[in-house]
């Protein structure tokens, strides 16, 4: 890859209440599921003025118009997870009518498609768990087939993935290559990110760790060298920081957040590198304000490091393109 300038690059996990249904009911997380509505045409303003690319990866079941839609469009071959509670076909099965403000969003989807340098990319259809017992990789094949099928709908041809809480799977990969799929995001290489099971990745002891690194530099400022992204099919451009949302208990270390954030940021710019940050849409579902102006300001450093060492600003997708330049 000839591109010879540091690349700031934005994917986000959109997923709704599938994301979450499995660990907090809808009455929990309800205000980030409903802000999320006005959150995302604000991270889209913030994006289209200071022209930043992103990947939006999508959880299939978001295009359904309803729940009629959902049963039409689910792949013959299910995941059969040793946890039934990961199954969110069993979820929609015994809800009935699930309610439209916190699982479909076909109507966002569209208002995405209508911004430049937005690109749509796939969460899997149903938030498919590639590291959980029970599940095989034929059934892997059929969700991401019906993925690409459901966004075809919308002309959208899928290029890039997001795993599911991170849970990449190296032996899925030729699934991903035989269907098109030509990049994932992978995870950063110290141990308290390394892509689990959701038992593994949620305890305790490796979330501390994280929490303290979005502070405090714990694993290094995971910048990558972009030749080394591509060397295998399909490519992986990995995280380099999870954006945290606002938390008014930790409001005092805002300032730590956001120089972690930048110092990383600097690194990629000054060597040429690619910086990746994420996170979910509905994670600014509450205190958008307080989130939006975050962004800004990361956005703003971003217009900075463009000024001054030439970086650039690629979604997923258009990172793929340039090793085809």
């Amino acid at each position: 890859m000839n591109l010879n300038r540091g690349v700031f690059t934005v994917s986000l996990d959109f997923e709704l209440y599938w994301g979450m249904r499995d660990i907090v009911s809808i009455e929990q997380y309800k205000d980030n599921l409903q802000g999320v509505r006005k959150a995302i045409p604000e991270m889209l303003q913030v994006f289209s003025q200071n022209d930043v690319h992103v990947t939006w990866a999508a959880v299939g079941l978001l295009f359904c118009n309803d729940t009629h839609d959902l049963k039409q469009n689910q792949p013959d071959l299910l995941p059969t997870y040793t946890k039934a509670v990961l199954s969110p076909y069993k979820y929609a099965e015994q809800a009935g009518e699930l309610d439209s403000l916190y699982h479909f969003a076909p109507e966002l989807i569209d208002l995405i498609l209508q911004h430049d340098g937005q690109e749509v990319g796939t969460h899997t259809f149903s938030h498919y768990y590639c590291l959980e017992d029970g599940q095989t990789q034929a059934q892997f094949e059929q969700d991401i087939a019906a993925a690409i099928a459901i966004a075809k709908r919308k002309g959208i041809t899928i290029k890039s993935i997001v795993f599911p809480r991170n849970q990449w799977n190296a032996d899925y990969f030729s699934t991903l290559t035989q269907l098109g799929v030509q990049c994932f995001r992978g995870k950063e290489s110290s141990w308290m990110y390394k892509a689990a099971s959701v038992d593994v990745s949620q305890n305790q002891f490796r979330r501390a760790f994280r929490l303290m690194d979005a502070y405090i530099n714990l694993s290094g400022q995971n910048t990558y060298d972009l030749n080394t992204c591509v060397q295998n099919a399909p490519f992986n451009f990995p995280s380099s920081r999870y954006l945290r949302p606002y938390s008014a208990k930790l409001a005092g270390l805002e300032k730590l957040r956001l120089r972690r954030i930048k110092k990383a940021m600097d690194d990629a710019a000054i060597n040429k590198r690619l910086f990746h940050l994420w996170w979910h849409p509905h994670d600014f579902g509450i205190n958008i304000s307080k989130n939006i102006d975050f962004l800004s300001e990361i956005i703003t450093h971003y217009q900075l490091l463009t000024k001054n060492y030439d970086m650039v600003s690629l979604n997923m997708s258009e990172l793929c393109q340039m090793q085809d330049a």
